[in-house]
């Protein structure tokens, strides 16, 4: 069985260096999913810029990590559940949304409940929504900018959510206290 292994700064091709140096910049550390990736600088560099073009959308940040936690329960993402429940928790998002998303619960704001159900869709129908779809989440308060954008957090997470599945990323200590696991 192949291993994909997690690289660092000292071992990383030169073309993934200068992104490892970021993200440790960002984040203190080289997240596992950023070394994993880091074996193939293209990867690293569309994941890397995707995920700051999603951080630019309309969204809210708590819009947009329920985006991302939708696209990796729906995928069965252990390492992105625990990644994005820690990064949630650092940009204050209501914990009660995030245990709603990990425990497959309703979220009790019905704007973004709509968010969440409106993002599963897109997932579980490839793109392929009815108008009636899209005109009950435009109707819970979103704009059709918004349905693009969910795109943008869904392209995010297919990178990494299909990263790990592949690599089966070693969870970060940095996310171990909000480890996942699914019912699946």
């Amino acid at each position: 069985m192949p291993t994909f292994p997690v690289l660092t700064l000292d071992n990383a091709p030169a073309a993934s260096k200068t992104m490892l140096e970021q993200t440790q910049k960002a984040f203190s550390f080289i997240p596992n999913l950023i070394g994993v990736m880091a074996s193939s600088p293209a990867l690293t560099e569309a994941y890397l810029t995707v995920t700051h073009i999603f951080s630019k959308s309309d969204l809210s940040p708590t819009e947009q990590q329920i985006v991302l936690l939708t696209v990796s329960h729906f995928n069965d993402c252990r390492y992105c559940m625990a990644a994005h429940t820690a990064i949630s928790s650092m940009q204050n998002v209501d914990m009660d949304v995030v245990r709603a998303i990990r425990d497959d619960l309703p979220i009790a704001d019905v704007k973004l409940q709509a968010l969440r159900h409106f993002t599963y869709l897109v997932i579980e129908n490839r793109g392929w929504l009815t108008d009636h779809d899209i005109k009950a989440f435009l109707e819970a308060g979103y704009q059709q900018s918004h349905v693009l954008d969910i795109l943008v957090g869904v392209a995010q997470k297919t990178l990494s959510n299909y990263t790990n599945h592949l690599a089966k990323t070693p969870l970060d200590d940095a996310f171990s206290a909000v480890a996942w696991t699914s019912d699946k």
